[in-house]
């Protein structure tokens, strides 16, 4: 593995440690030219998936244009990384098997099933964007719909104390 600082060709992987529920390896690394420790992570990965997007063009899927999706959605909520990771994993994972070629709209919403679950204002800020709202209705219609959830969780949130 190739140093990320000095460019030098060999580390030494000093701590290996399973992550991600399983889903991945952590290995700690330092580089035999320069001493710097750096982070590597392995993640199966089933198939290459190409990506179909609104407009017929095709392209690789980027798990980091996923994460960095969800992670925008949950920003400022008190969410636990590890539980973030697992989402974007899992929406890997369903990608994966379901074949080598998937539409743009198939992610979106595995992402808003996901983020449904995951924390209702997270939901809300992705759906604002992906179904592109334009008039406060918009946003009205899908919070009455999270709220109507019956096995809805809980906010993830702390409720303000009162004086």
């Amino acid at each position: 593995m190739r140093c990320p600082f000095c460019g030098h060709e060999d580390s030494q992987v000093k701590d290996s440690r399973s992550s991600e529920d399983g889903a991945a390896i952590r290995r700690r690394r330092q580089c035999e030219g320069c001493g710097a420790r750096f982070t590597t992570f392995e993640r199966i990965q089933l198939r290459d998936v190409t990506v179909i997007k609104k407009n017929g063009q095709r392209e690789p899927f980027d798990r980091s244009k996923l994460a960095r999706a969800i992670g925008f959605a949950c920003r400022k909520r008190e969410i636990a990384p590890d539980r973030i990771e697992r989402l974007v994993s899992g929406i890997q994972r369903q990608l994966e098997t379901r074949g080598d070629e998937v539409r743009a709209e198939e992610i979106g919403e595995a992402v808003m099933n996901g983020l449904k679950t995951l924390d209702h204002v997270a939901y809300i800020r992705f759906a604002s964007i992906y179904k592109d709202f334009n008039e406060a209705s918009d946003f009205a219609e899908i919070a009455g719909e999270v709220v109507e959830e019956p096995d809805a969780p809980a906010p993830s949130t702390p409720a303000p104390k009162l004086l």
